[in-house]
C-alpha cells in the first residue's frame, strides 16, 4: 500500500473506503490538484497534503461528496427529471456524449451559448428553427431554392450545429446541471444559479466549491479522472427506474430537491 493511501485513509477512516478503491482513484489521478500557489482558499477542507508543491485532494472527501451528488441525481432521474451536461474540454467530450446518448440528456460540448438558461425561451426558438432547417434539408424541402440559396442555408445549418447541437432535447429548463471544470464554465454556473437550478460539478483545487450545490473535489483536467467520476455516476443512476413522468414544459422544472 502506498504512503499516500495510508495518509488519505487517516483523514476520514469512518468512510470505510477500502484500499483497492483508493488505489483505483489514485491511479486515475483524481487526487492531483494544482500548485499550492493556485489553490482557492475555500478548497482547503478538501486537501490532505502537498507533494512537490502540488496540492493533493483528500479522496475520502471526494467519495463522500460523490455519494451526495449521486443521491441527488438519482432522485432527479427517479422523478423523470432533465439533466444538462456541460463540458467543452476535449478530455471530457467522449464520456459526456456517452452519458447524453445513454440517458437522452441534453449536452454542451462545443461552446456554452450565453442565455441558454437565463434566456431559455429565445434559445429554444432558435433550437427549434435549427431542427426545422435540418428536417427541410433531409426531406428535400429546400430544393425549391436556387443552388446559391441552398448553399447559404447549408452553411447556416453548419454554423448552428456548433451552437445548438446537443440542445435539441432541452425542451424545458433542466432540473440539474452537471459541469466539468467550473472555472472554464463560469457562465454556465452563473446562469444555473440565477435560474435556481442545482449544480453538480467536478471542482479542482483552484476553484470555489461554495458556488456549487454538489461539489465533487477532483482533478477536472485529466481524462482518466473525469471518466472515473462520471462512470461512477453513470453506474449508480442507471439503476434507477423513472417513477414519475414529467410533462414537457418550458416553465415546469422539478421542484428544487434541496428545499
Amino acid at each position: 500500500m502506498s504512503n499516500d493511501v495510508l495518509e488519505i485513509e487517516k483523514t476520514a477512516p469512518e468512510t470505510g473506503a477500502n484500499d483497492a478503491l483508493l488505489v483505483e482513484m489514485m491511479q486515475a489521478g483524481i487526487h492531483y490538484g494544482h500548485k499550492k500557489s493556485k489553490t482557492n482558499p475555500k478548497m482547503k477542507p478538501y486537501i490532505f497534503g502537498v507533494r512537490s508543491d502540488i496540492e493533493l485532494i483528500d479522496l475520502n472527501a471526494t467519495l463522500s461528496a460523490l455519494e451526495k451528488a449521486v443521491n441527488f441525481l438519482k432522485e432527479v432521474k427517479a422523478k423523470g427529471g432533465l439533466v444538462l451536461l456541460v463540458a467543452t474540454q476535449p478530455a471530457a467530450r467522449e464520456i459526456i456524449l456517452h452519458l447524453a446518448e445513454k440517458f437522452n440528456y441534453p449536452y454542451v460540448v462545443n461552446r456554452w451559448l450565453g442565455g441558454t438558461l437565463t434566456n431559455f425561451k429565445v434559445i429554444r426558438k432558435r433550437t427549434e428553427y435549427f431542427q426545422q432547417l435540418k428536417k427541410d434539408k433531409e426531406s428535400g424541402n429546400l430544393d425549391k431554392y436556387t443552388k446559391k440559396e441552398r448553399l447559404k442555408i447549408s452553411e447556416n445549418i453548419d454554423k448552428m450545429k456548433i451552437l445548438f447541437s446537443g440542445l435539441e432535447t432541452l425542451t424545458r429548463l433542466p432540473d440539474a446541471v452537471v459541469v466539468v471544470d467550473i472555472n472554464l464554465h463560469d457562465t454556465a454556473v452563473r446562469e444555473a444559479r440565477r435560474s435556481k437550478i442545482p449544480v453538480v460539478a467536478l471542482v479542482h483545487t483552484d476553484a470555489d466549491p461554495t458556488l456549487i450545490d454538489y461539489p465533487i473535489p477532483a482533478n477536472d483536467n485529466a481524462k482518466s479522472s473525469i471518466d472515473w467520476i462520471l462512470k461512477r455516476i453513470e453506474s449508480e443512476i442507471e439503476k434507477v427506474e423513472t417513477i414519475v413522468a414529467v410533462p414537457v414544459s418550458d416553465s415546469a422544472p422539478l421542484q428544487n430537491i434541496n428545499n
